[in-house]
């Protein structure tokens, strides 16, 4: 299902770390490499197809340059995001470290991409990643319901 959702092989596949209310996977956990050893920091993959068209809207409407600008102007949103930054890397650490504070979407200084961010926050439950809760808040009424991963051929 995973390959079908990317239409390609998942590369460094650990397991399936959300499902969307239809059951099919949302989100992905990877390995911190893969298989021939490169680095591969992002822990957490959105794989949802739905979910990741409603995140697309949400960065091309210009939330990540508006979450970045809040990160300097709001020390609690800053502060957050830094922990999240700190709990994304000790997951990762806990499985292989890749000797990097580097982690994904941009943390702890800026907000690079809200689909590691949405894919954190449901991987790991709201109140981890400010970023990705509020990302989840302005696509929650559009979760899906139903079945949203592509039907087989």
């Amino acid at each position: 299902m995973v390959a079908e959702q990317l239409g390609r092989p998942p590369r460094a596949l650990r397991a399936i770390a959300a499902r969307c209310p239809s059951g099919h996977p949302a989100v992905v956990q990877t390995s911190p490499r893969l298989a021939d050893g490169t680095p591969f920091p992002t822990l957490y993959y959105l794989t949802c197809p739905r979910l990741c068209s409603l995140t697309s809207t949400l960065e091309a409407a210009g939330l990540m340059r508006e979450m970045t600008e809040r990160l300097d102007t709001d020390a609690e949103l800053a502060a957050a995001y830094q922990t999240a930054h700190d709990a994304y890397l000790a997951e990762r650490d806990a499985i292989e470290s890749l000797g990097t504070t580097v982690t994904a979407g941009g943390m702890p200084t800026r907000v690079k991409c809200l689909h590691v961010h949405l894919a954190h926050s449901l991987a790991s439950g709201t109140g981890i990643n400010p970023v990705g809760d509020e990302t989840l808040r302005r696509i929650q009424e559009h979760w899906p319901t139903g079945s949203c991963a592509p039907q087989p051929r």
